[in-house]
């Protein structure tokens, strides 16, 4: 049985509006750390971040929406403050089950809606046709899937994998938050000087050495061994009743890193049989942390849409 949330409030950071709340919670074996705004009996948004992305990072949105929200955001297995598995691997059908298992410690029997961003969006919208009862709204931000690889390429797949699990991964340390800030900066020219610094901190720790490490268990850089087989990706999209919304940044590159093309992009969005578009023309991949404000607008006046709609 799992143990009850256990509240542990921060320390408030004087450039941020909202106060979060961490909960830690027992989900499927491991400690879970589950950042929360809002008070409990508002309505649910779920915001599930991306790859080496972290909860905290929600907080700009957060701050930016004007309706009264409960918004609820976990740190990934093994990212933040969140347990590693202990294992060599990280398996994606993992995320899958985490969320499923913190729907029912937090939102038993209800239908919610979830935020997604990147890998996040990919777990929203594959869980959303999985779980369609449990789903109200989804908005999909940058979660367009990735390569659709051919089965010829599970041969060196596998032979990467074996060669990765007898290799120690690292991540790349920096001097100190600062160092680290300003590199934050240099990959995000629209994150404000006070944001990186935010961001940095949650981001990153510090190690016994002195060095600012990623807040991330360094396994998650090994490929994994099981391709992404976008027909059965796509069979789970269509499951979805849910309306969505799907955003996308107008200078991404998320597409070119996957090789897709606006014909590939075209037929994944109409897998959804409820579906908006939206584009923020300035910002890349990381919405929520390049244009929280506009963001923030787009979500808010597609849920009242909907719920206008009756939806």
């Amino acid at each position: 049985m799992a143990a009850a949330p256990h509240k542990n409030i921060g320390t408030p950071d004087r450039t941020m509006e909202k106060k979060s709340e961490s909960l830690f919670l027992d989900v499927r074996g491991l400690r879970y750390h589950v950042r929360r705004w809002g008070d409990p009996e508002a309505p649910a948004l779920y915001m599930l971040h991306g790859w080496m992305d972290v909860s905290a990072s929600f907080q700009f949105l957060v701050d930016a929406l004007r309706g009264d929200w409960c918004v609820i955001a976990p740190d990934w297995r093994g990212f933040g403050d969140t347990q590693w598995s202990g294992t060599q691997s990280y398996w994606f059908p993992d995320y899958l089950a985490d969320l499923d298992r913190l729907l029912e410690l937090l939102h038993p029997g209800q239908a919610v809606t979830l935020v997604g961003h990147s890998m996040g969006g990919n777990v929203a919208c594959l869980y959303a046709g999985i779980r369609p009862e449990r789903v109200a709204r989804l908005i999909n931000l940058e979660g367009l899937g990735v390569s659709n690889r051919s089965p010829e390429e599970a041969l060196t797949r596998y032979r990467r994998w074996l060669d990765e699990l007898a290799a120690t991964p690292a991540f790349r340390t920096y001097p100190d938050f600062e160092s680290f800030a300003r590199r934050l900066r240099e990959r995000y020219p629209r994150l404000a000087p006070e944001r990186a610094a935010f961001v940095a901190r949650h981001w990153a720790r510090q190690a016994q050495s002195g060095e600012v490490v990623l807040r991330a268990d360094p396994a998650h850089k090994r490929v994994n061994p099981v391709l992404y087989r976008l027909p059965e990706a796509m069979a789970c999209w269509r499951a979805v009743r849910a309306p969505v919304l799907w955003v996308e940044g107008g200078e991404s590159e998320a597409a070119a890193w996957h090789n897709l093309t606006p014909e590939e992009i075209a037929e994944r969005r109409a897998c959804f049989a409820s579906i908006e578009c939206a584009t923020i023309a300035e910002a890349g991949h990381m919405l929520h942390l390049e244009q929280p404000e506009a963001l923030a607008r787009l979500i808010e006046d597609f849920l009242a849409r909907k719920a206008a709609a009756g939806a």
